[in-house]
């Protein structure tokens, strides 16, 4: 039984097939500084479940923008990085993290905070 084609509306809906939801693009992002291991994402978005980091992580796994390296050590260390496909994400990355910040200024000014603030690109 062969499958139909995929109908996108735009790109846009394809990206967001794979970096929507509300942890998916935060986890990339911050992938963008280099890899990661599983208390440093806890540390950086302390609203995300374990649960929920997990099940991102291993979507994001399962479509190719990360990878998950886990080293044969006691106590057991896993870290996740970028694949080549998943560092073609970086500059809209980024940019949103830039738009959103403007946009938090924007409408919320001094009522709003964002938790993290990245090293800036040179």
């Amino acid at each position: 039984m062969s499958e139909g084609i995929r109908t996108y509306n735009t790109g846009v809906e394809a990206t967001l097939e794979v970096i929507g939801g509300k942890w998916k693009p935060v986890i990339l992002f911050l992938l963008t500084f280099g890899k990661k291991r599983n208390g440093e994402f806890i540390s950086q978005m302390p609203f995300i479940t374990q649960k929920v980091l997990t099940q991102q992580l291993r979507e994001l796994e399962a479509d190719g923008v990360i990878t998950r390296t886990s080293y044969n050590v006691v106590p057991p260390r896993v870290e996740y990085e970028l694949t080549d496909y998943g560092w073609s994400l970086k500059e809209i990355l980024h940019l949103m993290c830039r738009w959103g910040d403007t946009h938090v200024d924007r409408v919320y000014g001094d009522t709003a905070v964002v938790l993290s603030q990245p090293q800036k690109e040179e």
